[in-house]
């Protein structure tokens, strides 16, 4: 299993990283005083078949962002255990997405309330959670498909709704239910928001 762990450097220098990252790293000068290295470093390791590999970002700054002179150059370091042999910028991308990870943890437990399973049997909370995390999957294509157009009245920018948002807007819509010459409709109100949302992203599935 390939594995990327960011470094703990509280007892390495941030100067020998700058020099290794000046030896070994490409420098990008973002801004006049800012300067940016990365790239990675490899070793042998006694009982590892291969090398191993850490990736660094390395940031140093003379200047900061209000045009100040600085005594003393900030230097920031942070620095990638990892297995993988893609570019340095793409491990960095990679760990950096571990946030968008939790935040899929986060509302599978505090959005649809499965932080803590109901009963003291193993095979009843694998029960409860394969049903929840059906109803997430549901909820997010539906979350999906209702920012495919513009006509939702709370879109900006963004590129997915939280599984909150889905529930409170489409799922909690108003509507009567209507039944005429053997059919059954959602009559919704004249002035209802997400009406338009909610029919297109019920033709599209039915």
């Amino acid at each position: 299993m390939d594995y990327i762990i960011k470094a703990n450097l509280r007892r390495e220098p941030k100067e020998l990283w700058l020099r290794i990252a000046e030896s070994s790293g490409i420098c990008c000068e973002q801004r006049e005083g800012k300067k940016e290295y990365v790239g990675f470093i490899e070793f042998p390791e006694k009982g590892f078949d291969r090398p191993l590999r850490q990736v660094f970002h390395v940031i140093e700054r003379t200047i900061d962002r209000d045009g100040q002179i600085l005594l003393v150059p900030e230097i920031e370091v942070n620095v990638y255990w990892t297995s993988l042999r893609c570019g340095p910028w793409r491990v960095i991308e990679l760990y950096r997405d571990h946030g968008t990870s939790e935040q899929f943890h986060s509302e599978i437990k505090t959005d649809l309330d499965l932080e803590r399973l109901p009963a003291g049997k193993f095979a009843t909370n694998n029960l409860v959670l394969h049903a929840g995390l059906f109803a997430y999957n549901l909820l997010r294509i539906i979350g999906q498909e209702s920012l495919r157009k513009d006509d939702a009245p709370i879109r900006g920018n963004v590129k997915r709704r939280r599984i909150r948002t889905v529930i409170q807007n489409l799922i909690y819509l108003a509507v009567r239910l209507v039944r005429h010459a053997r059919g059954v409709y959602f009559n919704f109100g004249r002035y209802s928001p997400w009406s338009t949302v909610f029919e297109r992203v019920y033709q599209a599935f039915a």
